[in-house]
C-alpha cells in the first residue's frame, strides 16, 4: 500500500465508506504514522517474518466494533476478525489474504477459525482467496485443496456473490457470506494494482457505540421530598446576594445527587419531537 496510500485516502474520504477491507497491505511497523485515516479505526494483521502479505480493515468511528481473539487462531493464517454491532445483534467481518503456495495445514487451520465465526449468526468474509480453479457458476474444482474450501462454504449455507473477474479473467476476491448482499460493483482499481476494486452493501443498520455517558433522569425524581430538604439545607439570613447564591447553589447539587438517579444518555433516534403550540 506504499505508492497507493493517499489514493486510498482521499477514495475513502470522498466515497464516506463505512467499511474498507484491504488485503496484501505489506506494512510493518514503519507504517504506523502513515496508515491511519481520519474518521476511522484501524485494524490490522501484518506480515510477520518476511516481506508482503498483510490484511486491514477501515471501520467508522460511530460503528460499535471490536476484534476478536479466535481460540483456533494461527500465526501462519492472514486473517482479521472484527465483530460488528448493531441493535443489539452481532455479527463477523473477516478480511482474509491467502497466498498463492499455501499449504493444506494452514488452509485447514482457516477453516478452524471459520467454524468458531460461525457461532455468530451473521458473516462477511471477504478478501483474496486465491482459488482460481474453482468455477463460481457451476460449483466444480479441479484440485482438492479449492474442493475444501467449496464444500465449507456449501455445508454452512454460505453464499459466494462474486460472479465476475476480478484479477485478469479469474475470479480470485472472493465475498462470502449468510447475509442480505446488494449493489455488488465491481471494477476499477486502486494505483497499478492488477486486482479490481469491489463494492457492496450489507442490508443491516450499523449500530452506534453505547453512550457512557449518564445524565439526570428527572421522570424518577421525588420533587416533593426534594423542595423540603433543599428548604431544609438553606439558611439565607444576613447574607449577601453574591453568598445568598452559593449556599442555595451548593445545597441544591446536593440534593440532586442524592434524590434524582442517573441514567445512559440516548441518542437522538427515537426521540420524540418536541410539542409547540
Amino acid at each position: 500500500m506504499g505508492n497507493k496510500q493517499e489514493e486510498l485516502e482521499a477514495t475513502v474520504l470522498l466515497e464516506s465508506y463505512d467499511l474498507v477491507a484491504i488485503t496484501e497491505t505489506w506494512w510493518a511497523e514503519s507504517h504506523d504514522w502513515s496508515a491511519a485515516i481520519n474518521g476511522y479505526k484501524l485494524f490490522r494483521r501484518d506480515r510477520q517474518g518476511r516481506r508482503g502479505g498483510g490484511v486491514a480493515l477501515y471501520i467508522k468511528k460511530w460503528i460499535e466494533c471490536e476484534e476478536l481473539s479466535l481460540k483456533n487462531s494461527h500465526e501462519s493464517v492472514e486473517s482479521l476478525w472484527v465483530r460488528i454491532g448493531d441493535q443489539g445483534n452481532k455479527g463477523n467481518l473477516v478480511v482474509y489474504y491467502r497466498p498463492p503456495d499455501q499449504g493444506e495445514p494452514i488452509d485447514e487451520a482457516f477453516s478452524l477459525q471459520l467454524q468458531d465465526a460461525l457461532c455468530s449468526q451473521a458473516l462477511v468474509l471477504l478478501g483474496d482467496f486465491n482459488h482460481p480453479n474453482i468455477c463460481w457458476k457451476t460449483r466444480t474444482v479441479s484440485c482438492r485443496q479449492s474442493r475444501r474450501l467449496l464444500e465449507c462454504i456449501e455445508d454452512n449455507f454460505l453464499s459466494q456473490v462474486i460472479d465476475s473477474p476480478t484479477r485478469g479473467d479469474a475470479i480470485l476476491d472472493l465475498l462470502v457470506t449468510n447475509e442480505l448482499i446488494d449493489d455488488v460493483k465491481i471494477g476499477g482499481s486502486l494505483g497499478c494494482s492488477d486486482h479490481t476494486l469491489v463494492e457492496f452493501t450489507v442490508l443491516r443498520d450499523m449500530g452506534q457505540a453505547k453512550s457512557k455517558i449518564r445524565t439526570l433522569n428527572f421522570r424518577k425524581a421525588n420533587f416533593q421530598l426534594f423542595k423540603e430538604l433543599v428548604h431544609r439545607e438553606i439558611t439565607l439570613r444576613d447574607k449577601g446576594a453574591e453568598q445568598s447564591w452559593q449556599i442555595f447553589k451548593d445545597a441544591f447539587h446536593r440534593v440532586q445527587e442524592l434524590l434524582i438517579p442517573r441514567c445512559k444518555k440516548s441518542g437522538n433516534k427515537g426521540k420524540r419531537q418536541a410539542w409547540m403550540s
